[in-house]
């Protein structure tokens, strides 16, 4: 048999691996063995698969197959060590001249990779040679030894290519006198080989200058083949993330921007089919459309599909629509009334990418991401990765839209490196076994890899968790249950495609939707606590923050300051608010919402406790006003607490002015809420101590002056329209 790459110049090592496809894994290995300069020599590409599924039964033989043709070739080659191992699930940790080392230390012409467990047959436990120290049992899935000596081995085999290759080596290693005319044995102490079935917790990263290794901690050696054997397949892809140059803490990462795909020089920007899942009640909804239509990206390029269970959504919905129906290339909605689960949604919009030939990327987003980064889409595009996302994160916690690792029962888990990625403190591109909530991936997947239309829905499973097994795994039918833990010797080929998440840069945010109330008639308003951020830049005066860098603040009168603090939103939201609640009280001197029943100079009002809004007004006072007080005040440190807190209504038909008086605080707010000569005409406020006017309230600005003794102040009439202005008395 002809051997590709042995012709030209004799190598001391050849690594021999069978694989019939070219697989994420696959491509994985052969980059690791490509950094260290192994010969490798891959045997059955293109070849059908017929060596059984041996995560559920025996099997494999094929792989002995055709490691005996190959070996037909070179058995005279007394001086060539050939290494067979598998490449789906194997990365190398070291260089050839390490291996060959390692393997002539042995002074043995055959070595197994060992383990700590026994496949396929449990019976043959008691014939194993006992062993003081290290893995007692035989692991097919890395060999190496002299030619002549794996000729003979492998010359042996006449079976089928479903039987079971690791039964087969081992029944020959059995035999004593096989084992003597072989002259083999077993790695067992890790020095060559590092299984990982039953043995994670024996293995930890070893960071050094220029890469990074693989430590057995228990037998303190630096394994060069690491094989994710059985379960283990996503602790290798972890392991992968950083050995042997993926990470490190010198130059970070360094596979991020292979294979990468510059946008510049394409002639037209791929065509992405945009999902958007919106599951549950969500806050800041119009926001969330706003950051997806102000994505950088041609919109005649992005088809939208969207999908709401939510009957309360879809008023946000139809705003949208209304207004950009046009902007994109299509725009399909499924409602509430189509009563879909959340699986059966997500199947069907990743069916309208695969079922479409033109389209390039599947880009699902559900509506508590909040993308801040306009560049995301393309900068996922660019990465050129099967599946990938981009990394969210809930402010201030550690919450995210990944999983680093996951437990036995197939939940979350908290990988090693976490919290670092999280926080942004370790960058690069992650191979993960979870994700939801945001991710790209490329159509030709959709119509290859996960052409089956169902991988949202999985028993006991909800919708990503499902989707993220099925794309790990590709199995290639459903099971109710996960393989038997006897399962561990996975020898068909493991075809998952690998999902990624990368930090490489700030994109964005999850919100909370845990405790969303929409009952009421603006509901965001009320989201102070549980989404500040979203909060702040939705409620909040783009200009607030100049108050304390460029002092964007005004002195109208002594000792009165006026500054910008709510948004145009935030004024139009509570005004709606307080007229959806709509008791104003009449500007009556009884009063039973006030201690004492009685107000000197009463108000056409309502109060926040009303509305049921103190709480959150109060935190507003303290988060917004506080540090503006401590400004202009300096060395006032309010405790930002107030009891009167509402919203006024003037208007020359109810109540037009306020008679002159002081106010029961230390200091008071009064913030407007609507525009003057817009809104109204009229309105203002005067300082009779210093004969000193406001007339042109601007909206979403507020007042800020003592309360007692010196700033006896009155409201000047409203002479037309309605004026609507919300007061603190603040440390009364």
């Amino acid at each position: 048999m002809d051997i590709p790459g042995l012709c030209a110049e004799f190598k001391k090592l050849l690594v021999l691996t069978v694989a019939t496809e070219e697989t994420d894994g696959f491509l994985r290995f052969m980059q690791a063995a490509n950094y260290f300069n192994y010969n490798v020599t891959v045997l059955g590409m293109g070849e059908a698969w017929k060596g059984g599924d041996v995560g559920r039964s025996i099997g494999g033989g094929q792989k002995i197959r055709l490691l005996k043709e190959a070996m037909e070739a070179l058995a005279d080659q007394e001086d060539l060590v050939v290494l067979s191992v598998d490449s789906y699930d194997l990365i190398f940790a070291g260089g050839p001249e390490e291996i060959l080392r390692k393997f002539q230390q042995e002074n043995h012409k055959v070595l197994f990779a060992a383990e700590g467990l026994i496949w396929p047959d449990k019976q043959l436990a008691d014939k194993y040679p006992s062993v003081r120290s290290g893995k007692r049992y035989l692991n097919s899935g890395g060999i190496i030894g002299y030619a002549p000596y794996i000729n003979k081995l492998v010359s042996q085999w006449n079976l089928h290519d479903n039987d079971d290759d690791q039964l087969f080596y081992t029944k020959i290693y059995l035999d004593p006198l096989q084992r003597e005319t072989l002259n083999m044995t077993l790695d067992h102490k890790c020095q060559i080989f590092q299984n990982l079935n039953g043995a994670v917790d024996e293995v930890l990263l070893k960071f050094g200058t220029d890469r990074v290794r693989v430590r057995n901690t228990v037998y303190d050696t630096l394994p060069v083949v690491v094989h994710g054997n059985g379960n283990t397949k996503m602790y290798l892809n972890y392991l992968a993330n950083y050995v042997p140059n993926a990470w490190n803490y010198e130059h970070g990462c360094s596979h991020c921007d292979d294979n990468v795909v510059d946008l510049s020089q394409l002639k037209e920007f791929p065509n992405v089919v945009v999902g958007v899942f919106i599951e549950q009640p969500t806050p800041f909804l119009p926001e969330f459309f706003q950051r997806l239509l102000t994505l950088d990206y041609p919109k005649d390029k992005l088809r939208l599909f969207v999908h709401n269970s939510e009957v309360y959504h879809e008023k946000h919905i139809q705003a949208f629509w209304e207004e950009n129906r046009d902007v994109f290339n299509s725009f399909m909605v499924v409602g509430p009334e189509e009563n879909l689960s959340q699986g059966e949604a997500r199947n069907m919009g990743m069916d309208v990418c695969r079922k479409d030939a033109t389209c390039e990327y599947y880009f699902s987003i559900d509506s508590d991401v909040m993308l801040n980064n306009r560049q995301t889409l393309k900068l996922l595009i660019e990465q050129n990765r099967k599946i990938i996302g981009p990394l969210v994160t809930r402010h201030g916690k550690l919450w995210s839209n990944f999983w680093g690792a996951l437990s036995l029962d197939g939940y979350y888990a908290r990988s090693e490196d976490y919290v670092d990625i999280v926080q942004r403190k370790r960058m690069g591109v992650w191979n993960i076994p979870y994700m939801a909530h945001v991710y790209l991936v490329k159509g030709s997947v959709l119509r290859n890899e996960l052409k089956e239309r169902k991988y949202f829905v999985l028993e006991k499973l909800d919708p990503d968790m499902a989707f993220c097994r099925n794309a790990r795994e590709l199995t290639s039918h459903r099971e109710k249950d996960s393989p038997s833990p006897e399962s561990f010797h996975m020898l068909k080929p493991p075809k998952g495609v690998f999902m990624y998440i990368t930090n490489r840069h700030d994109f964005g945010r999850l919100i909370s939707t845990a405790n969303y109330n929409i009952s009421h008639y603006n509901s965001d308003l009320w989201q102070i606590f549980e989404n500040p951020v979203d909060w702040k830049e939705k409620y909040i005066n783009q200009n607030y923050t100049r108050i304390f860098t460029e002092n964007y603040l005004e002195e109208p009168c002594p000792d009165v300051f006026w500054f910008p603090v709510l948004s145009e939103k935030a004024c139009d939201e509570l005004v709606e608010e307080m007229e959806h609640y709509g008791s104003w009280s009449g500007g009556k001197h009884e009063d039973k919402r006030i201690s004492g029943g009685y107000e000197t100079v009463p108000t056409d009002d309502i109060h926040m406790k009303q509305i049921g809004f103190d709480k959150e007004w109060l935190h507003f006072i303290r988060e917004f006003i506080s540090p503006v007080t401590l400004k202009v005040f300096s060395g006032y440190y309010t405790k930002g607490y107030a009891v009167m807190n509402f919203v006024v209504k003037y208007t020359p038909g109810r109540q037009a002015y306020l008679r002159p008086h002081h106010d029961s605080s230390t200091f008071t707010i009064n913030i407007a809420l609507n525009n003057k000569d817009t809104d109204f005409q009229g309105g203002g406020c005067r300082f009779h101590r210093y004969n000193c006017s406001i007339e042109s309230p601007r909206k979403g600005w507020s007042f800020m002056h003592p309360g007692r003794l010196t700033h006896l102040h009155e409201g000047l009439p409203t002479t037309n329209g309605t004026r609507y202005i919300a007061v603190s008395f603040i440390d009364p």
